[in-house]
């Protein structure tokens, strides 16, 4: 569990390229600058931490490429002290980024697998989630309802209901939307049936599973 200094250094040349392709959100660099991205990845992979791409994690999923965790987080305009909803736990790296945002996260995940490995390894990196449950991402988190900012980390064929009625009015929703290729969404709850949608062009996730049970 080491962080060196050339880990350090390649992390700030990850942080020029987020911020040559766009990104500007102060807060966002910063925890990318900060988290050892490598330590989330498996060994092998330790060359590749650093570069701007999606890599392979356990069951079949991916690590998202740093540009996309750094402009789904600018989208949801995270202050310190608020509430969010993740839906996809995955690797852990954006639940970091999120806490690292000051943001209270709570966090689904689907697999099994994941679940098991990322609710231990978070902690003892020193990141700990309000909550962290294995489950159906689909029915978000209604016990613990409302949320300032929902985040969907996978592609998802259709926007969920339950994730719409749990967001705060003021919230936002960012989701990746699509089957093949997705199309970024964010939604701005203004009332208690009114949402102003905008949409940001083309991105590639893993599908959002349902829950088959």
């Amino acid at each position: 569990m080491k962080d060196t200094f050339k880990h350090q250094g390649m992390r700030q040349q990850l942080v020029e390229t987020l911020i040559n392709k766009g990104i500007k959100d102060k807060g966002v660099l910063k925890a990318i600058g900060k988290i050892p991205r490598h330590l989330f990845m498996d060994s092998g992979f330790i060359d590749h931490a650093y570069q701007d791409k999606a890599f392979p994690i356990a069951a079949d999923q991916t690590i998202s490429q740093p540009y996309t965790v750094a402009f789904q987080s600018e989208l949801l305009q995270i202050e310190p002290g608020h509430k969010v909803l993740e839906i996809g736990t995955g690797s852990g790296y954006q639940t970091a980024v999120l806490l690292e945002l000051g943001a209270r996260v709570y966090s689904i995940e689907r697999q099994q697998e994941l679940f098991k490995k990322t609710s231990k390894f978070l902690p003892k990196i020193g990141y700990r989630a309000k909550s962290l449950i294995f489950g159906d991402g689909y029915k978000g988190m209604p016990v613990e309802a409302p949320f300032q900012s929902i985040i969907v980390t996978a592609g998802a064929p259709f926007v969920p209901n339950p994730l719409l009625s749990q967001l705060a009015i003021g919230g936002r929703l960012v989701i990746p939307v699509g089957d093949d290729v997705q199309v970024m969404t964010l939604f701005i709850r203004k009332g208690p049936k009114d949402f102003e949608k905008h949409e940001f062009g083309d991105f590639r996730f893993v599908p959002m599973l349902e829950d088959k049970n």
